[in-house]
């Protein structure tokens, strides 16, 4: 099984530093024909996000839990939804709920929710992507051995310099999610198209 791992806030939808409420959800502009690409190609839609909305006490898990339903709800195709699975870390080391006031693997750029996905969906990491808009997205993508695309939306274009500065490689610099998602398509063609004249080489 492959993957492409999303970020959500700032990749799917519009950023506002602290969502808490599902009316607030503003889906970008072709995020939904994206996230139907993918399906097509073979992928797995799995977000995975830092929430620490929950550790700063502005969200209940189960209020967290109801605004990715909506999530779902939104982005749906044919009476199904395109996202395939919702990975969320509700840690942070400066937040006020004792519970969650930890330094943790499963925060980005940490890898714990992407190791919990792939143990899940029995998911081949070499063959999979992480597309999101920040330099803990990216680092995350390195810390897992995912290929890398960073989406100017969000925070992207003032992270490419952070990345740069990093020294950090991305694979691909996407204006949005169906920008991304034309380039997975692009490379993904390539390799069938290499794995075709290599069988036909070998007959």
């Amino acid at each position: 099984m492959k993957a492409i791992f999303l970020d959500r806030d700032g990749t799917l939808n519009k950023d506002i530093n602290y969502l808490t409420r599902k009316e607030e959800i503003d889906i970008f502009p072709g995020v939904k024909k994206a996230l139907k690409m993918f399906k097509k190609l073979g992928f797995l839609n799995i977000v995975i996000t830092n929430q620490s909305v929950v550790a700063h006490g502005l969200l209940t898990i189960e209020e967290l839990e109801e605004i990715h339903n909506e999530f779902r709800r939104l982005l749906t195709y044919g009476g199904k939804s395109l996202i395939d699975d919702i990975f969320y870390s509700p840690y942070h080391i400066d937040g006020i709920v004792e519970e969650f006031k930890v330094d943790s693997i499963y925060r980005k750029p940490g890898t714990g929710m992407i190791l919990d996905a792939q143990l899940k969906y029995d998911i081949d990491l070499n063959e999979s992507w992480l597309i999101g808009d920040s330099l803990k997205d990216m680092q995350c993508a390195e810390n897992a051995g995912l290929k890398k695309i960073l989406v100017l939306t969000g925070y992207g274009k003032q992270d490419l310099k952070e990345c740069e500065a990093n020294n950090l490689k991305i694979d691909y610099v996407a204006k949005n999610l169906i920008d991304a998602a034309k380039y997975v398509k692009k490379q993904y063609k390539k390799i069938k198209e290499f794995s075709t004249q290599q069988l036909e080489e070998k007959n």
